[in-house]
């Protein structure tokens, strides 16, 4: 069966001499991993549209195990972030995000465009990395089924006190009056970056990045996202930690 998509690669690995194994976020199949032949050879076509942050139009071929990649033209390739160590560390975060929690055999051009937005503002320096890193962790999660619960506080039901405490494991508030310091990890917020992490799961789509916060707001932000991935998909994210070595 052959069918035609539009995909970003997250990931690539080379198989044998000229070879590549990738694995791309398609907008009609989601994740697919995905052969192509000859793609090491740099006269090849496929060498750069089938190379990590290439979002292409891919023409595929998917047998009984596995998937070919016949044909694969650029559409955009992101090579301001691979210019900047810290961006493309960034990226690739992103990158093995996807890789982990985006859906297999389903339509995903959301989240396609998602990751696509986040890189297109990472490289354009449309907005800082510190505040497109929790809007893209929080909006992944919950599109995919993950939506954390940041109405209320669990217990009585307050909306927004002076400190609300995020816990990460439960992915619920709690606020002050209520909290109950039992050694389970709660992140304090104040009123802003309470709103903040609401607005990165219940904004609509085309204003997910459109506000700003303090350093030290932002900084909680990532704390608190960081803490709540970890949490749901019980993982240490190498990437992750390898952005933050450098940063």
């Amino acid at each position: 069966m052959k069918f035609r998509t539009e995909g970003l690669i997250i990931k690539e690995q080379n198989i044998g001499e000229q070879d590549k194994l990738v694995f791309a976020l398609t907008k009609s199949n989601g994740v697919i991993k995905a052969f192509v032949r000859g793609a090491k050879n740099i006269k090849n076509q496929k060498c750069a549209s089938t190379s990590l942050l290439s979002y292409s139009r891919l023409t595929v071929y998917k047998g009984r195990d596995s998937y070919i990649i016949g044909d694969a033209q650029t559409i955009r390739i992101f090579s301001k972030l691979r210019s900047d160590v810290k961006k493309m560390c960034l990226a690739q975060y992103f990158c093995e995000l996807a890789l982990t929690i985006c859906p297999r055999e389903q339509k995903s051009e959301l989240f396609l465009s998602l990751i696509l937005n986040s890189l297109y503002l990472l490289g354009e320096e449309k907005r800082s990395a510190q505040l497109i890193k929790p809007c893209f962790e929080m909006r992944l999660a919950s599109m995919a089924g993950y939506m954390p619960d940041l109405r209320m506080c669990r217990h009585c039901g307050e909306y927004c006190p002076d400190t609300m405490y995020f816990l990460p494991k439960l992915g619920m508030l709690e606020c002050a009056d209520c909290h109950n310091k039992n050694g389970e990890i709660a992140i304090g917020l104040n009123p802003s970056a309470l709103t903040a992490l609401r607005h990165t799961v219940y904004a609509d789509d085309d204003k997910l990045f459109s506000f700003s916060l303090s350093p030290q707001g932002l900084e909680v932000l990532n704390q608190a996202s960081e803490s709540y991935l970890k949490y749901r998909f019980e993982k240490d994210f190498k990437t992750l930690t390898f952005y933050k070595m450098i940063s």
